[in-house]
């Protein structure tokens, strides 16, 4: 029998960095914050992302199969606030926020740690995320510094 509360006191302990992971459908960008992100193969290099099926960057992400991803610093836990929300709900969340187009055409913040590009390579649909598998076909370290980490923000998300 499964019992609820140890379930989610335990998938709550798994660490996540939070980075926010930019996509795009055409001329459309948006941006938003992913925290179930890992490394899955050296050759060639593979990134696993999952994404909630119910957000509009999903389907831009599948229509594209291509996204980045920016890693956050430690203490931009106010930059990640505004990649929280759905784009439907605060309208452009680059408005403020520095970056550039990188070679998929995916938007990456210019204020971070550095980003990696990813190509689609593979996907698996189940519950209520999508695990995409992205190779790395681009590169670049914007500064050196400690990643922002989720449990360092108080936040919850998981379990």
């Amino acid at each position: 029998m499964l019992d609820e509360q140890a379930k989610k006191t335990l998938l709550r302990h798994i660490p996540h960095g939070l980075y926010v992971c930019g996509v795009q459908d055409g001329d459309q960008v948006n941006g938003f914050i992913a925290s179930w992100v890992m490394q899955a193969s050296f050759k060639p290099p593979l990134v696993v992302n999952c994404v909630n099926t119910g957000s509009g960057s999903h389907a831009m992400l599948h229509n594209s199969g291509v996204f980045s991803l920016s890693f956050l610093e430690a203490g931009q836990k106010d930059m990640a606030a505004k990649f929280f929300k759905p784009q439907s709900r605060v309208g452009n969340k680059f408005e403020d926020v520095e970056f550039y187009l990188g070679a998929t055409g995916c938007p990456i913040i210019t204020d971070t740690l550095g980003y990696v590009e990813c190509q689609v390579v593979g996907s698996v649909a189940h519950g209520d995320h999508t695990v995409f598998v992205g190779e790395v076909i681009a590169a670049g370290i914007h500064r050196e510094g400690k990643p922002l980490l989720l449990e360092s923000t108080g936040w919850n998300y998981g379990g």
